[in-house]
């Protein structure tokens, strides 16, 4: 594997876990999440920083596969540039629902490489 990919595959993995960091000390309460604006932002940054290194890992190399890649992308592109936009219930699906499942891939990808 080219080691650019390897070092974004570890940007999204670090991103990743940063996310989670973020609930160690808290439980993963929706309510509580949409009050606390810091939280709000730190993970919407990482979002970014995961949808960035995607969308560089397919311009490197188009035909790399990582599940959702395009929506992850879009993700990124619509907090970017629609900021206002951003639903909280969007990024709370994404904590919930998503990130568990594309950190366990990335994982993979980097054990096998």
């Amino acid at each position: 594997m080219d080691n650019e990919i390897k070092t974004w595959l570890y940007d999204i993995l670090q991103s990743a876990n940063e996310i989670e960091s973020y609930f160690d000390k808290q439980s993963k309460d929706f309510e509580e999440y949409k009050r606390d604006l810091r939280t709000k932002r730190a993970v919407e940054r990482n979002i970014e920083i995961i949808g960035e290194a995607i969308n560089r890992i397919l311009k490197k190399d188009r035909g790399f596969v990582i599940e959702n890649a395009q929506k992850i992308i879009g993700t990124r592109n619509r907090i970017v540039h629609g900021y206002d936009n951003i639903s909280d219930d969007l990024i709370w699906s994404i904590v919930i629902n998503h990130l568990p499942k594309l950190k366990v891939e990335i994982e993979g990808l980097l054990e096998r490489s």
